[in-house]
Protein backbone atom coordinates (compact mmCIF):
# COMPACT_ATOMS: atom_id res chain seq x y z
CA UNK A 1 0.00 0.00 0.00
CA UNK A 2 0.96 3.35 -0.80
CA UNK A 3 2.01 6.28 1.51
CA UNK A 4 0.04 4.88 4.65
CA UNK A 5 -1.68 7.86 6.75
CA UNK A 6 -1.51 8.10 10.79
CA UNK A 7 -4.68 6.94 12.43
CA UNK A 8 -5.68 7.59 15.53
CA UNK A 9 -7.84 5.43 17.80
CA UNK A 10 -10.77 7.74 16.86
CA UNK A 11 -10.51 7.71 13.57
CA UNK A 12 -9.77 3.95 12.76
CA UNK A 13 -13.44 3.93 14.28
CA UNK A 14 -14.68 6.37 12.38
CA UNK A 15 -13.26 5.17 8.66
CA UNK A 16 -14.25 1.37 9.28
CA UNK A 17 -17.89 2.81 9.51
CA UNK A 18 -16.93 5.12 6.05
CA UNK A 19 -16.47 1.90 4.09
CA UNK A 20 -19.99 2.58 3.05
CA UNK A 21 -18.74 5.87 1.21
CA UNK A 22 -15.40 5.14 -0.74
CA UNK A 23 -12.93 7.13 0.90
CA UNK A 24 -14.94 9.68 2.75
CA UNK A 25 -15.60 9.44 6.28
CA UNK A 26 -18.36 7.83 8.02
CA UNK A 27 -20.27 10.66 9.78
CA UNK A 28 -21.60 10.73 13.49
CA UNK A 29 -24.93 10.54 14.35
CA UNK A 30 -26.89 13.81 12.58
CA UNK A 31 -28.44 15.93 15.05
CA UNK A 32 -30.38 18.19 12.31
CA UNK A 33 -31.62 19.43 10.02
CA UNK A 34 -33.52 15.93 9.23
CA UNK A 35 -33.18 14.25 5.80
CA UNK A 36 -37.04 13.49 5.36
CA UNK A 37 -38.52 13.34 2.37
CA UNK A 38 -40.66 16.27 3.44
CA UNK A 39 -38.65 18.85 5.38
CA UNK A 40 -39.46 22.27 4.57
CA UNK A 41 -36.11 23.63 3.65
CA UNK A 42 -20.54 31.26 -10.35
CA UNK A 43 -17.74 31.01 -9.84
CA UNK A 44 -14.09 31.86 -10.53
CA UNK A 45 -12.95 29.59 -13.10
CA UNK A 46 -9.03 28.73 -12.72
CA UNK A 47 -7.42 28.04 -16.25
CA UNK A 48 -4.50 26.20 -16.95
CA UNK A 49 -2.50 26.82 -20.28
CA UNK A 50 -0.33 24.01 -21.35
CA UNK A 51 0.82 25.40 -25.12
CA UNK A 52 0.06 28.20 -27.40
CA UNK A 53 -2.49 26.17 -29.37
CA UNK A 54 -5.51 27.40 -30.96
CA UNK A 55 -7.88 27.53 -28.54
CA UNK A 56 -11.04 25.12 -29.58
CA UNK A 57 -14.42 26.36 -29.74
CA UNK A 58 -16.13 25.21 -26.21
CA UNK A 59 -19.74 25.78 -25.22
CA UNK A 60 -19.45 27.80 -21.63
CA UNK A 61 -21.42 26.58 -18.89
CA UNK A 62 -23.45 29.47 -18.88
CA UNK A 63 -24.08 28.91 -22.58
CA UNK A 64 -25.94 25.65 -21.75
CA UNK A 65 -28.75 25.62 -19.58
CA UNK A 66 -31.05 23.05 -19.42
CA UNK A 67 -34.90 23.22 -18.53
CA UNK A 68 -34.48 26.98 -18.84
CA UNK A 69 -38.08 27.03 -18.02
CA UNK A 70 -40.86 24.28 -17.34
CA UNK A 71 -42.20 24.43 -20.92
CA UNK A 72 -39.29 24.80 -23.17
CA UNK A 73 -36.38 22.75 -22.77
CA UNK A 74 -33.42 23.95 -25.07
CA UNK A 75 -30.69 21.41 -26.20
CA UNK A 76 -26.93 22.06 -27.38
CA UNK A 77 -25.24 21.86 -30.27
CA UNK A 78 -23.00 18.26 -30.90
CA UNK A 79 -19.32 18.81 -30.41
CA UNK A 80 -17.37 19.05 -33.92
CA UNK A 81 -13.71 18.20 -33.75
CA UNK A 82 -13.94 16.08 -30.81
CA UNK A 83 -15.89 13.79 -28.07
CA UNK A 84 -18.25 15.00 -25.75
CA UNK A 85 -18.24 12.71 -22.54
CA UNK A 86 -20.30 13.14 -19.42
CA UNK A 87 -18.60 12.06 -16.53
CA UNK A 88 -20.96 10.86 -13.47
CA UNK A 89 -19.74 8.45 -10.70
CA UNK A 90 -20.28 7.76 -7.07
CA UNK A 91 -24.76 7.29 -7.80
CA UNK A 92 -25.18 4.60 -4.83
CA UNK A 93 -28.52 3.70 -6.53
CA UNK A 94 -30.62 2.16 -3.91
CA UNK A 95 -33.44 -0.28 -5.41
CA UNK A 96 -37.14 1.39 -4.34
CA UNK A 97 -38.57 -1.90 -3.27
CA UNK A 98 -35.28 -2.71 -1.22
CA UNK A 99 -36.52 0.18 1.61
CA UNK A 100 -39.59 1.38 3.42
CA UNK A 101 -37.67 4.83 3.80
CA UNK A 102 -38.70 3.71 7.79
CA UNK A 103 -36.46 4.27 11.09
CA UNK A 104 -33.51 2.11 9.47
CA UNK A 105 -33.61 4.21 6.57
CA UNK A 106 -33.65 7.59 7.68
CA UNK A 107 -31.39 6.41 10.54
CA UNK A 108 -28.41 5.36 7.70
CA UNK A 109 -29.50 8.53 5.92
CA UNK A 110 -29.10 11.15 8.45
CA UNK A 111 -25.91 9.15 10.39
CA UNK A 112 -24.16 9.00 6.78
CA UNK A 113 -21.42 10.11 4.70
CA UNK A 114 -23.61 12.90 2.88
CA UNK A 115 -25.17 10.83 0.30
CA UNK A 116 -28.97 12.17 0.09
CA UNK A 117 -30.17 8.47 -0.57
CA UNK A 118 -33.18 9.35 0.41
CA UNK A 119 -33.72 11.66 -2.85
CA UNK A 120 -31.06 9.29 -4.99
CA UNK A 121 -34.52 8.23 -7.32
CA UNK A 122 -35.00 11.91 -8.04
CA UNK A 123 -31.47 13.13 -8.73
CA UNK A 124 -30.50 9.87 -10.87
CA UNK A 125 -33.51 11.05 -13.04
CA UNK A 126 -33.35 14.49 -13.17
CA UNK A 127 -28.89 13.80 -13.98
CA UNK A 128 -30.42 11.61 -16.80
CA UNK A 129 -32.76 13.42 -18.13
CA UNK A 130 -30.75 16.75 -18.35
CA UNK A 131 -27.80 15.46 -19.97
CA UNK A 132 -29.83 14.51 -22.86
CA UNK A 133 -29.97 17.51 -23.67
CA UNK A 134 -26.16 18.46 -23.61
CA UNK A 135 -25.95 16.10 -26.81
CA UNK A 136 -23.09 13.96 -24.95
CA UNK A 137 -21.15 11.42 -27.39
CA UNK A 138 -21.21 8.76 -24.12
CA UNK A 139 -22.08 8.77 -20.82
CA UNK A 140 -19.90 7.30 -18.49
CA UNK A 141 -20.58 5.84 -14.90
CA UNK A 142 -17.08 5.44 -13.80
CA UNK A 143 -18.38 3.07 -10.73
CA UNK A 144 -20.55 2.71 -7.60
CA UNK A 145 -23.35 2.85 -8.90
CA UNK A 146 -25.07 0.95 -6.14
CA UNK A 147 -25.42 1.74 -2.87
CA UNK A 148 -23.74 -1.57 -1.58
CA UNK A 149 -23.83 -4.01 -4.45
CA UNK A 150 -27.48 -4.89 -4.10
CA UNK A 151 -28.34 -7.07 -7.39
CA UNK A 152 -31.82 -5.08 -7.56
CA UNK A 153 -30.61 -1.63 -7.43
CA UNK A 154 -28.07 -2.82 -10.20
CA UNK A 155 -31.12 -3.76 -12.35
CA UNK A 156 -33.31 -0.83 -11.18
CA UNK A 157 -30.12 1.09 -12.68
CA UNK A 158 -29.71 -0.41 -15.60
CA UNK A 159 -33.53 -0.01 -16.56
CA UNK A 160 -32.91 3.92 -16.51
CA UNK A 161 -29.84 3.43 -18.38
CA UNK A 162 -31.14 1.72 -21.23
CA UNK A 163 -33.41 4.60 -21.66
CA UNK A 164 -30.66 6.89 -22.05
CA UNK A 165 -29.21 4.74 -24.76
CA UNK A 166 -32.78 4.68 -26.71
CA UNK A 167 -31.97 8.82 -26.27
CA UNK A 168 -28.90 7.87 -29.08
CA UNK A 169 -26.52 8.50 -26.39
CA UNK A 170 -23.54 5.86 -25.83
CA UNK A 171 -23.39 4.51 -21.72
CA UNK A 172 -20.59 2.80 -20.67
CA UNK A 173 -19.82 1.52 -16.98
CA UNK A 174 -17.22 0.20 -14.63
CA UNK A 175 -17.52 -1.37 -11.56
CA UNK A 176 -16.75 0.48 -7.89
CA UNK A 177 -15.96 -1.18 -4.49
CA UNK A 178 -19.00 -0.89 -3.63
CA UNK A 179 -21.21 -2.90 -6.49
CA UNK A 180 -19.54 -6.73 -6.51
CA UNK A 181 -20.03 -9.29 -4.16
CA UNK A 182 -20.70 -6.86 -1.56
CA UNK A 183 -21.77 -8.42 2.07
CA UNK A 184 -23.49 -5.30 3.41
CA UNK A 185 -26.10 -5.49 0.53
CA UNK A 186 -29.82 -4.57 2.47
CA UNK A 187 -32.84 -4.37 2.92
CA UNK A 188 -34.26 -1.81 4.82
CA UNK A 189 -37.75 -2.30 6.66
CA UNK A 190 -39.30 -0.15 9.34
CA UNK A 191 -36.71 -0.11 12.24
CA UNK A 192 -34.73 -3.56 11.00
CA UNK A 193 -32.19 -4.18 8.28
CA UNK A 194 -31.94 -7.45 6.81
CA UNK A 195 -29.33 -8.59 3.75
CA UNK A 196 -30.10 -8.58 0.25
CA UNK A 197 -29.30 -10.49 -2.85
CA UNK A 198 -25.31 -9.28 -3.49
CA UNK A 199 -23.84 -9.11 -7.03
CA UNK A 200 -21.84 -11.32 -8.94
CA UNK A 201 -18.87 -10.50 -11.32
CA UNK A 202 -20.88 -12.56 -13.58
CA UNK A 203 -24.28 -10.56 -12.55
CA UNK A 204 -22.32 -7.27 -13.50
CA UNK A 205 -21.44 -8.08 -16.69
CA UNK A 206 -24.77 -10.02 -17.87
CA UNK A 207 -26.87 -6.65 -15.96
CA UNK A 208 -24.25 -3.68 -17.70
CA UNK A 209 -24.06 -6.12 -21.37
CA UNK A 210 -25.27 -3.25 -23.56
CA UNK A 211 -23.27 -0.47 -21.59
CA UNK A 212 -20.24 -1.22 -22.74
CA UNK A 213 -19.25 -5.12 -22.54
CA UNK A 214 -20.66 -6.68 -25.15
CA UNK A 215 -19.33 -4.00 -27.73
CA UNK A 216 -16.25 -4.17 -26.09
CA UNK A 217 -13.32 -4.07 -28.89
CA UNK A 218 -11.05 -5.79 -26.42
CA UNK A 219 -11.85 -7.33 -23.11
CA UNK A 220 -9.39 -8.76 -20.27
CA UNK A 221 -9.79 -12.17 -18.80
CA UNK A 222 -8.86 -11.40 -15.74
CA UNK A 223 -11.05 -8.91 -14.78
CA UNK A 224 -14.01 -6.19 -15.37
CA UNK A 225 -11.94 -3.91 -17.70
CA UNK A 226 -12.31 -3.69 -21.69
CA UNK A 227 -11.89 -1.02 -24.17
CA UNK A 228 -14.67 1.04 -26.45
CA UNK A 229 -13.88 2.22 -29.43
CA UNK A 230 -15.91 6.01 -29.30
CA UNK A 231 -15.57 6.65 -33.04
CA UNK A 232 -12.55 6.14 -35.66
CA UNK A 233 -10.32 8.13 -33.60
CA UNK A 234 -10.80 7.39 -29.45
CA UNK A 235 -10.64 4.88 -28.06
CA UNK A 236 -11.77 4.58 -24.10
CA UNK A 237 -10.11 2.06 -21.82
CA UNK A 238 -12.30 1.50 -19.11
CA UNK A 239 -10.17 -0.12 -16.03
CA UNK A 240 -11.89 -2.44 -13.28
CA UNK A 241 -9.62 -1.59 -10.31
CA UNK A 242 -11.83 -3.25 -7.68
CA UNK A 243 -10.75 -6.07 -5.71
CA UNK A 244 -14.07 -8.39 -4.75
CA UNK A 245 -12.92 -11.72 -4.57
CA UNK A 246 -13.80 -13.48 -2.49
CA UNK A 247 -15.65 -10.23 -0.91
CA UNK A 248 -15.12 -6.46 -1.56
CA UNK A 249 -12.38 -4.29 -0.32
CA UNK A 250 -12.49 0.04 -0.65
CA UNK A 251 -9.29 -0.04 -1.92
CA UNK A 252 -7.54 -0.34 -5.52
CA UNK A 253 -5.54 -2.69 -7.01
CA UNK A 254 -5.02 -3.81 -10.20
CA UNK A 255 -3.81 -7.62 -11.43
CA UNK A 256 -0.81 -8.08 -12.53
CA UNK A 257 -2.30 -9.91 -15.57
CA UNK A 258 -4.66 -7.05 -16.11
CA UNK A 259 -0.99 -5.29 -16.27
CA UNK A 260 0.00 -7.40 -19.14
CA UNK A 261 -3.58 -6.61 -20.94
CA UNK A 262 -3.01 -2.94 -20.77
CA UNK A 263 0.32 -3.13 -22.27
CA UNK A 264 -1.17 -4.74 -25.39
CA UNK A 265 -3.90 -1.95 -25.16
CA UNK A 266 -1.23 0.90 -25.43
CA UNK A 267 0.31 -0.87 -28.34
CA UNK A 268 -2.36 -1.48 -30.07
CA UNK A 269 -3.87 2.03 -29.63
CA UNK A 270 -0.53 3.32 -31.15
CA UNK A 271 -0.60 0.99 -33.84
CA UNK A 272 -4.52 1.99 -34.85
CA UNK A 273 -3.14 6.02 -34.17
CA UNK A 274 -6.15 6.54 -32.31
CA UNK A 275 -6.54 8.49 -28.92
CA UNK A 276 -6.71 6.50 -25.46
CA UNK A 277 -8.47 7.67 -22.84
CA UNK A 278 -8.17 5.93 -19.54
CA UNK A 279 -11.00 5.58 -16.87
CA UNK A 280 -11.28 3.65 -13.78
CA UNK A 281 -12.94 4.02 -10.26
CA UNK A 282 -9.99 4.37 -7.82
CA UNK A 283 -7.20 7.36 -8.10
CA UNK A 284 -4.20 7.33 -10.22
CA UNK A 285 -2.73 10.07 -8.07
CA UNK A 286 -2.67 10.32 -4.28
CA UNK A 287 -5.53 12.84 -4.92
CA UNK A 288 -5.84 13.14 -1.06
CA UNK A 289 -3.24 13.10 1.51
CA UNK A 290 -5.02 11.75 4.44
CA UNK A 291 -7.02 8.64 2.57
CA UNK A 292 -4.08 7.66 -0.06
CA UNK A 293 -3.98 4.26 1.20
CA UNK A 294 -8.09 3.27 0.07
CA UNK A 295 -8.19 6.08 -2.93
CA UNK A 296 -5.12 5.52 -4.45
CA UNK A 297 -4.61 2.33 -7.10
CA UNK A 298 -1.92 0.49 -4.79
CA UNK A 299 1.48 0.36 -6.96
CA UNK A 300 0.04 3.05 -9.12
CA UNK A 301 3.66 3.81 -9.95
CA UNK A 302 3.56 1.39 -12.37
CA UNK A 303 0.50 2.38 -14.38
CA UNK A 304 1.33 6.24 -14.22
CA UNK A 305 4.89 5.12 -15.63
CA UNK A 306 3.16 3.27 -18.62
CA UNK A 307 0.64 6.39 -19.59
CA UNK A 308 3.14 8.83 -19.53
CA UNK A 309 5.28 6.64 -21.83
CA UNK A 310 2.74 6.94 -24.41
CA UNK A 311 2.00 10.47 -23.49
CA UNK A 312 -1.57 10.14 -22.53
CA UNK A 313 -2.46 13.55 -21.17
CA UNK A 314 -5.90 12.74 -18.91
CA UNK A 315 -6.93 9.83 -16.73
CA UNK A 316 -10.50 10.08 -15.22
CA UNK A 317 -11.88 8.59 -11.83
CA UNK A 318 -14.17 8.82 -8.80
CA UNK A 319 -14.28 7.01 -5.31
CA UNK A 320 -13.06 10.10 -3.32
CA UNK A 321 -16.67 11.45 -3.58
CA UNK A 322 -14.84 14.94 -3.20
CA UNK A 323 -14.84 17.31 -6.87
CA UNK A 324 -10.35 17.70 -7.61
CA UNK A 325 -7.78 17.30 -9.95
CA UNK A 326 -4.52 17.08 -9.70
CA UNK A 327 -1.09 16.40 -12.52
CA UNK A 328 1.53 14.38 -12.04
CA UNK A 329 4.52 16.03 -10.79
CA UNK A 330 3.83 18.71 -12.44
CA UNK A 331 4.42 18.22 -15.43
CA UNK A 332 3.21 14.72 -15.84
CA UNK A 333 -0.12 13.44 -16.80
CA UNK A 334 -3.51 14.96 -15.21
CA UNK A 335 -6.14 13.08 -13.34
CA UNK A 336 -9.83 14.87 -12.79
CA UNK A 337 -11.35 13.49 -10.13
CA UNK A 338 -15.57 13.84 -10.33
CA UNK A 339 -17.69 14.15 -7.28
CA UNK A 340 -20.26 11.70 -5.77
CA UNK A 341 -23.61 12.40 -7.87
CA UNK A 342 -25.75 11.68 -4.85
CA UNK A 343 -24.11 14.13 -2.46
CA UNK A 344 -24.73 17.99 -2.72
CA UNK A 345 -23.86 19.86 -4.73
CA UNK A 346 -24.83 16.76 -6.08
CA UNK A 347 -22.89 17.38 -9.66
CA UNK A 348 -21.40 15.76 -12.50
CA UNK A 349 -19.03 16.19 -15.06
CA UNK A 350 -18.43 17.45 -18.62
CA UNK A 351 -15.47 16.73 -20.98
CA UNK A 352 -14.90 18.04 -24.24
CA UNK A 353 -12.01 16.58 -25.78
CA UNK A 354 -10.82 17.78 -29.09
CA UNK A 355 -8.93 15.13 -31.46
CA UNK A 356 -5.80 17.34 -30.93
CA UNK A 357 -5.74 16.23 -27.27
CA UNK A 358 -6.44 19.37 -25.72
CA UNK A 359 -9.44 19.19 -23.86
CA UNK A 360 -11.97 21.33 -21.67
CA UNK A 361 -13.41 19.70 -18.44
CA UNK A 362 -16.29 21.34 -16.11
CA UNK A 363 -19.00 20.42 -13.53
CA UNK A 364 -22.73 20.68 -14.24
CA UNK A 365 -24.96 20.91 -10.66
CA UNK A 366 -28.49 18.99 -11.22
CA UNK A 367 -30.95 21.44 -11.77
CA UNK A 368 -33.43 19.84 -8.95
CA UNK A 369 -35.43 22.57 -8.49
CA UNK A 370 -36.27 23.03 -12.42
CA UNK A 371 -36.75 19.28 -12.58
CA UNK A 372 -38.86 19.23 -9.70
CA UNK A 373 -41.53 21.92 -11.03
CA UNK A 374 -40.86 20.35 -14.48
CA UNK A 375 -42.22 17.11 -12.81
CA UNK A 376 -44.74 19.04 -10.46
CA UNK A 377 -43.24 17.59 -7.69
CA UNK A 378 -44.66 18.98 -4.16
CA UNK A 379 -41.94 17.88 -1.96
CA UNK A 380 -40.38 21.12 -0.83
CA UNK A 381 -36.64 19.91 -0.43
CA UNK A 382 -37.02 19.47 -4.11
CA UNK A 383 -38.77 22.56 -4.79
CA UNK A 384 -36.06 24.27 -2.73
CA UNK A 385 -33.43 21.86 -3.45
CA UNK A 386 -30.64 24.44 -3.35
CA UNK A 387 -31.82 25.58 -0.08
CA UNK A 388 -31.98 22.38 1.33
CA UNK A 389 -28.68 20.22 0.20
CA UNK A 390 -26.29 22.72 1.30
CA UNK A 391 -26.87 22.19 4.99
CA UNK A 392 -27.75 19.09 5.30
CA UNK A 393 -23.65 18.09 4.05
CA UNK A 394 -22.52 21.19 6.42
CA UNK A 395 -24.46 19.24 9.31
CA UNK A 396 -22.79 15.75 8.87
CA UNK A 397 -19.57 16.94 8.90
CA UNK A 398 -20.11 19.30 11.97
CA UNK A 399 -21.38 15.89 13.78
CA UNK A 400 -18.63 14.00 12.60
CA UNK A 401 -16.13 16.69 14.12
CA UNK A 402 -17.96 17.04 17.00
CA UNK A 403 -18.81 13.25 17.80
CA UNK A 404 -14.96 13.00 17.66
CA UNK A 405 -14.67 15.75 20.36
CA UNK A 406 -17.22 14.11 22.40
CA UNK A 407 -16.78 10.89 22.29
CA UNK A 408 -12.74 11.79 23.37
CA UNK A 409 -13.93 14.33 25.45
CA UNK A 410 -10.12 14.31 27.60
CA UNK A 411 -7.33 12.91 25.76
CA UNK A 412 -3.94 12.87 26.03
CA UNK A 413 -1.86 14.84 23.09
CA UNK A 414 1.43 14.19 23.63
CA UNK A 415 2.28 15.59 27.28
CA UNK A 416 -0.73 17.73 28.10
CA UNK A 417 -3.97 16.54 27.99
CA UNK A 418 -7.03 18.65 25.62
CA UNK A 419 -10.34 18.97 27.57
CA UNK A 420 -12.66 20.92 25.12
CA UNK A 421 -15.50 22.55 26.37
CA UNK A 422 -18.81 22.24 24.85
CA UNK A 423 -18.50 25.86 23.17
CA UNK A 424 -15.25 25.07 22.01
CA UNK A 425 -16.74 21.76 20.65
CA UNK A 426 -19.25 23.25 18.45
CA UNK A 427 -17.27 26.28 17.09
CA UNK A 428 -14.58 23.85 16.07
CA UNK A 429 -17.11 21.74 14.92
CA UNK A 430 -18.59 24.22 12.54
CA UNK A 431 -15.32 25.52 11.07
CA UNK A 432 -14.36 21.81 9.79
CA UNK A 433 -18.25 21.17 8.51
CA UNK A 434 -18.65 24.24 6.27
CA UNK A 435 -14.94 24.00 5.08
CA UNK A 436 -15.10 20.26 4.05
CA UNK A 437 -18.21 20.47 2.79
CA UNK A 438 -16.77 23.51 0.44
CA UNK A 439 -14.08 20.88 -0.26
CA UNK A 440 -16.63 18.31 -1.58
CA UNK A 441 -18.15 20.79 -3.96
CA UNK A 442 -14.49 21.39 -4.90
CA UNK A 443 -14.63 25.20 -4.15
CA UNK A 444 -13.19 25.45 -0.57
CA UNK A 445 -11.06 28.08 -1.68
CA UNK A 446 -14.29 30.22 -1.72
CA UNK A 447 -14.83 29.99 2.24
CA UNK A 448 -11.09 28.69 3.40
CA UNK A 449 -10.26 33.03 3.92
CA UNK A 450 -13.20 33.84 6.34
CA UNK A 451 -13.23 30.52 7.72
CA UNK A 452 -9.42 30.79 9.09
CA UNK A 453 -10.81 34.09 11.04
CA UNK A 454 -13.05 32.70 12.88
CA UNK A 455 -12.61 31.60 16.72
CA UNK A 456 -12.96 27.96 15.76
CA UNK A 457 -10.09 27.95 13.93
CA UNK A 458 -7.57 29.53 16.24
CA UNK A 459 -9.25 26.85 18.63
CA UNK A 460 -7.85 24.35 16.27
CA UNK A 461 -4.28 26.10 15.77
CA UNK A 462 -4.05 26.18 19.68
CA UNK A 463 -5.18 22.11 20.37
CA UNK A 464 -4.19 20.13 17.19
CA UNK A 465 -6.96 18.43 18.28
CA UNK A 466 -8.31 15.65 17.07
CA UNK A 467 -5.20 15.45 15.33
CA UNK A 468 -6.14 13.56 12.56
CA UNK A 469 -9.15 15.66 11.43
CA UNK A 470 -6.69 18.70 12.28
CA UNK A 471 -4.50 17.23 10.01
CA UNK A 472 -7.17 16.80 7.48
CA UNK A 473 -8.24 20.63 7.61
CA UNK A 474 -5.06 21.88 7.38
CA UNK A 475 -4.40 19.72 4.28
CA UNK A 476 -7.93 21.11 3.03
CA UNK A 477 -6.75 25.00 3.58
CA UNK A 478 -3.44 24.12 1.78
CA UNK A 479 -4.98 22.71 -1.10
CA UNK A 480 -7.55 25.28 -1.14
CA UNK A 481 -5.90 27.34 -4.25
CA UNK A 482 -8.22 27.17 -7.25
CA UNK A 483 -11.91 25.88 -8.49
CA UNK A 484 -11.49 22.15 -8.96
CA UNK A 485 -14.71 22.12 -11.24
CA UNK A 486 -12.64 24.04 -14.07
CA UNK A 487 -9.88 22.58 -16.34
CA UNK A 488 -8.95 23.91 -19.46
CA UNK A 489 -5.65 22.35 -21.34
CA UNK A 490 -4.95 23.83 -24.49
Amino acid sequence: MRGRTRITGIMTAILMAGVMAGCSVQAGKQVEPTTGKQQTKETVQETVQETELQKPTHPEPSQIQPFPDVEKETKAEPLIGGKRIILMTDIHYLAESLTDQGDMFQAMVEHGDGKLTNYVWEITDAALEEIKLLSPDALIISGDLSLQGEKKSHEELAKKLDEVEKAGITVLVIPGNHDINNPSASVYSGGDRYPAEPTTPEDFERIYKEFGYSEASSRDANSLSYTYDLGPSMRLLMLDTCQYEPRNKVGGMIKTETYEWIKEQLKQAARDSVILLPVAHHNLLEESKVYADDCTIEHSEELIQMLEGENIPLFLSGHLHVQHFMRNNDIGIYEVVTSSLSTPPCQYGVLDYMEDETFYYYTRKVNMEKWARKNKSTDENLLNFDTYSPPVLKQIFYNQAYDAMKNSAEEETGSIFVKLTESEKQQMAKVYGDINAACYGGRAYEVVKEAVKQPGYSMWKEYCYPSILYEYLEYIIEDAVQDYNVLSIE
